[in-house]
């Protein structure tokens, strides 16, 4: 029992603390830090957000079909 508290304190700090990653492809970085636009970096920035939201939605989506599947029983 104690492990286990241990080990999940220590997994939330680890979710918690941040670090400064370059985590873009060389290729965009590239294009990101020689263009002046700020719009291209927005638009770069938009289309990552969408891509990451809709897991989420999915994974969200899922999690309610299977609640409302036990629920019903």
């Amino acid at each position: 029992m104690k492990l286990k508290f241990s080990l999940s304190i220590i997994v939330l700090l680890l979710l918690f603390i941040s670090q400064d990653v370059s985590a873009q492809c060389s290729m965009c970085r590239a294009v990101l830090e020689s263009e002046g636009d700020k719009s291209m970096a927005e638009g770069i920035n938009n289309g990552i957000v969408y891509l990451m939201a809709f897991p989420y939605l999915l994974v969200g989506g899922l999690g309610y079909y299977i609640y409302r599947t036990y629920r019903s029983k």
